[in-house]
């Protein structure tokens, strides 16, 4: 009889369970959420990301939490900026409107890489 030798399969990537990826999606989505809450959801995920930074040093969810507090105070500055220029309507709308969009850009592509369990590059 011949040896037959079988090779072991292919182990898929480990599902990782980890309270910190849990909440870098949560943040992600309250992100996701300030846009329909007037920024208030927003508010609730930096605070979050704060507290929970220290956490993740040293992991690839501390990249994210860095990104969320980034993306965070980006948009809120750009949205303060923006707030007086409505006196001038477009001006101050398209800066607005790109807090926005740069907003849920950061916000969505931290999730999708969060999803992915890789680090925000």
């Amino acid at each position: 009889m011949a040896d037959v030798q079988t090779q072991p399969a292919p182990q898929a990537q480990p599902i990782v369970n980890d309270e910190n990826r849990l909440l870098v999606i949560v943040v992600y989505g309250l992100y996701v959420a300030a846009l329909l809450s007037v920024g208030v959801a927003g508010l609730a995920g930096v605070i979050v990301a704060y507290i929970k930074r220290g956490e993740a040093t040293g992991t690839i969810w501390e990249s994210h939490f860095e990104n969320q507090i980034n993306a965070f105070w980006i948009w809120f500055a750009l949205f303060l900026v923006g707030i007086p220029s409505l006196i001038l309507i477009v001006p101050g709308l398209l800066l607005i409107g790109f807090a926005f969009l740069f907003f849920l850009y950061r916000a969505i592509k931290g999730l999708l890489l969060a999803l992915e369990n890789k680090p925000y590059a």
